[in-house]
């Protein structure tokens, strides 16, 4: 045998014996959220980064919520919107943030936040959400998931009124 056929067979045995780790440390990157409070019917977690997203669109709700809205999107979210992708591709993440509304106290006309009230996540998998539309839920107040049965009304409600638009509410705000 030959001196470069050795050094190949010698990188050959080490890079068999590392597929177990690599295995090992893909499933740990998987669980990276695993030790975050998650939603109970889907496992969804608040990813870490949110807040710097771009901005999807700003809403605001009436009574009997009174809330003022912000959907946030991570980049696979904004390239969908952007090129008005439908459905929407696996990895798309969508952020809601709410907060109670009034008067602004420096200038009456204005409506500003108040008390934060939600922050809800939708994250689009198909292969582990088929039955919801590919999409998986989460709700979340103080930090903390809401009960199973408020998840339960998530997809019942994107699915009654937004099914032609991938179970997706918010349009974008060009």
């Amino acid at each position: 045998m030959s001196m470069a056929s050795d050094l190949r067979r010698s990188w050959l045995v080490p890079a068999a014996a590392l597929a177990p780790v690599l295995a090992f440390a893909a499933m740990a990157l998987a669980r990276a959220d695993a030790g975050k409070p998650a939603s109970p019917l889907f496992g969804v977690t608040v990813p870490d980064g949110y807040r710097g997203w771009p901005l999807i669109a700003p809403a605001l709700e009436g009574e009997p919520l009174n809330e003022l809205r912000a959907v946030l999107g991570n980049d696979v979210a904004v390239r969908a919107y952007a090129g008005g992708t439908l459905p929407f591709p696996d990895g798309t993440m969508l952020v809601k943030l709410a907060w109670q509304h009034g008067p602004s106290p420096d200038f009456e006309p204005a409506t500003v936040p108040g008390r934060a009230t939600t922050v809800q996540v939708m994250v689009k998998d198909a292969t582990r959400y088929p039955e919801t539309g590919g999409w998986g839920f989460g709700r979340f107040i103080d930090g903390k998931p809401v009960d199973e049965a408020q998840h339960r009304t998530c997809f019942a409600c994107h699915e009654a009124r937004v099914r032609e638009r991938d179970y997706v509410f918010t349009r974008y705000a060009r």
